[in-house]
């Protein structure tokens, strides 16, 4: 699978200033398999999301617009508005327009997010061209046991390949997210995909670190700091298998 990641910059509270941008740097990078945006792509982390989120799918119908004209799956995260709740929602969308979505965990208490938006419960995992992808936003990298990758005894593989982790995570604490994109493909024994925006809001400054990690902790391909720009990587399934089955760690979880 060809993987591409997008370290953009985002207009403050403006989706449709974001799609225009988006959608121009999506059509210049064709052919991947996957595109991935970052944490709540359509207006930045707006924490208090009264007059922000959006109700009626605008945002999602235009990832499912590009995945069709990219001939692949679109990812990124919008805070949506459902039932008189808010959420920090992940979509990921296919070229079919099927969208699959999970609601961010765990809330940036340290940002007020737990004061408006409601936690997701439920841990997804996407099938896309023969890829197991786990979907999870931000602050979600700190806990591990959230996102730890199952192998259950009579099963031929652990529950996913790669785990996807969109973010707005700011400047001061970038060695942090480095660090742990790097545990979390170890500990996992999978690709790790990891989307930090660059650039500032009215709270924070943002410098990147995009990158996307192999299960041995190596990084495949990694985003300019301080810069708007993408890069990609092969996810290489018969690799994967392979060091699993010769190193199979995460049989060993329950011993």
């Amino acid at each position: 699978m060809r993987a591409v990641i997008l370290q953009h910059d985002i207009v403050w509270c403006n989706p449709e200033a974001n799609r225009r941008r988006l959608e121009q740097q999506l059509l210049a990078r064709q052919g991947a398999d996957l595109y991935v945006l970052c944490e709540m792509w359509p207006t930045g982390f707006a924490t208090e999301p009264e007059g922000t989120a959006e109700r009626d799918g605008t945002s999602l119908e235009w990832m499912r617009q590009m995945a069709h004209r990219l001939d692949a799956a679109v990812c990124g995260s919008i805070a949506t508005e459902e039932g008189g709740h808010y959420y920090n929602r992940l979509y990921f969308v296919k070229p079919t327009g099927e969208a699959c979505h999970y609601d961010k965990h765990h809330l940036f208490t340290y940002g007020g997010e737990h004061l408006h938006f409601t936690r997701g419960e439920r841990r997804v995992v996407v099938e896309w061209r023969g890829v197991r992808l786990l979907l999870q936003v931000c602050y979600d990298l700190r806990f591990p046991v959230w996102s730890r990758n199952h192998w259950d005894a009579g099963q031929p593989r652990p529950d996913y390949d790669a785990a996807i982790y969109v973010a707005s995570w700011p400047t001061p604490r970038v060695e942090a997210w480095s660090a742990l994109l790097r545990a979390r493909a170890i500990e996992n024994q999978c690709y790790v995909l990891g989307v930090n925006r660059v650039g500032s809001d009215p709270d924070c400054t943002y410098c990147g670190a995009s990158a996307i990690i192999d299960p041995y902790g190596r990084t495949l391909a990694e985003c300019e700091h301080d810069r708007e720009t993408c890069t990609e990587a092969c996810l290489d399934m018969e690799a994967l298998e392979a060091f699993r089955a010769k190193f199979p760690v995460l049989k060993d979880d329950e011993m």
